[in-house]
């Protein structure tokens, strides 16, 4: 992979893993029992620039090209707490991101630089209880009075939802425009008025998923970001790169999971010899190693689109869907692969099993993404980027 990857990059990635060995890995067995990430690896992961590796340096960022992402993300799959790297890359592409891009200078410096230097915490709030993965149908509302703005609606299965600082929010300005009517907010988790609500979850249990409720909530005008009902233009272009970290993240959790599994065949004895030996069990292992090679090389290919500000909308849906279905392949295979130590958590599969499972579901669901790309390959459809 050296024509995405040079001496810098291996020397980042090099950097980043003994980093999250020295001061990541200690505190994950707690973290996932108690669902909450001690506020001082976020500092830590500031200090040292993760957060910054995307952003400007106006606002103390990197300016780094996405196969430094890439490896941010892909590091994080390898420690085997999807619930940690998910509130780390929620809170650095997902929140970051729609403050980078239509976050004006004062709301950046506000909310993007201390974001950079993990002393602020954001969290993206677009999924709705009654809307899943159909955003033009989100139901909460955005009323202008005066100088200030009044929310009311619910959000929810909000990565960092619970803990965060600062939120970002979809709400629609024009209801009666339908997905043409949506607005993106900023908005800091004391206001008055929001509410927020920890779900236990099946996986992912070391972040805080929460649902969000939003009563009389009123802002500041200044705190709305970009042009008013062009909300929806503006989540639809992140969209591409959503679903290229979950691809990326699915990629490198199956990956790293059958590493593992290879190593542990290689000395689990059965019958006189290592069971990496029986046909049935390598043949298995080829088939799902080939599958994950495939999706790794494909979405190195996606990220090199999108670094080079291509619209790859097609080719992003196409990572997620088809990643995230070979990495729960993967993971269920492995386990069963360690057989009966595979079902004790003391054992990592158990976990990555949870974890990965979320792939087809989160970012939108398999079934959408299916439908987005039939209309695409099928109907000819062609999705711009917001104006």
């Amino acid at each position: 992979m050296n024509q995405y990857f040079t001496e810098e990059h291996d020397f980042f990635r090099k950097s980043f893993r003994d980093f999250l060995q020295k001061e990541v890995v200690p505190h994950i067995e707690k973290w996932e029992k108690t669902g909450t990430i001690e506020r001082f690896i976020w500092e830590k992961m500031g200090e040292m620039g993760y957060f910054g590796i995307s952003y400007p340096e106006k606002y103390g960022g990197l300016d780094l090209d996405i196969f430094y992402m890439i490896i941010f993300l892909e590091e994080m799959q390898r420690i085997n707490s999807g619930g940690f790297a998910a509130a780390m890359w929620a809170h650095a592409y997902l929140a970051m991101t729609h403050l980078n891009k239509e976050g004006n200078h004062d709301q950046k410096e506000k909310y993007l630089t201390p974001s950079i230097t993990g002393e602020k915490i954001g969290c993206l709030c677009i999924t709705e209880p009654f809307g899943g993965s159909d955003v033009g149908g989100m139901r909460s509302t955005a009323v202008k009075e005066g100088d200030h703005y009044v929310i009311n609606g619910s959000k929810t299965f909000i990565t960092n939802g619970v803990y965060s600082d600062y939120l970002i929010v979809a709400a629609k300005t024009a209801p009666e425009l339908g997905n043409k009517g949506i607005s993106i907010f900023v908005m800091d988790r004391e206001a008055e008025g929001i509410s927020a609500t920890k779900l236990d979850k099946l996986g992912w249990r070391a972040s805080d998923t929460g649902e969000i409720a939003f009563d009389n909530v009123k802002i500041p005008a200044e705190n709305l970001m970009g042009e008013e009902n062009e909300g929806f233009g503006y989540i639809m272009q992140h969209f591409a790169l959503e679903r290229l970290i979950m691809g990326v993240n699915a990629h490198a959790r199956a990956e790293w999971a059958l590493e593992y599994t290879i190593q542990y065949m290689k000395e689990r004895m059965a019958f006189g010899q290592p069971i990496s030996k029986f046909q049935a069990l390598r043949h298995k292992v080829a088939q799902l190693s080939a599958e994950t090679e495939v999706c790794k090389t494909f979405n190195y290919q996606v990220a090199a689109m999108l670094g080079e500000d291509q619209y790859a909308v097609k080719e992003a849906t196409m990572s997620k869907l088809v990643s995230t279905k070979i990495a729960d392949e993967v993971a269920y295979e492995c386990l069963q692969l360690l057989g009966g130590y595979g079902y004790m958590e003391e054992y990592p599969m158990a976990r990555l099993l949870r974890d990965s499972r979320l792939g087809p579901i989160g970012g939108g669901t398999s079934e959408i993404l299916r439908e987005i790309i039939a209309k695409m390959v099928i109907d000819g459809k062609e999705y711009k980027p917001a104006t």
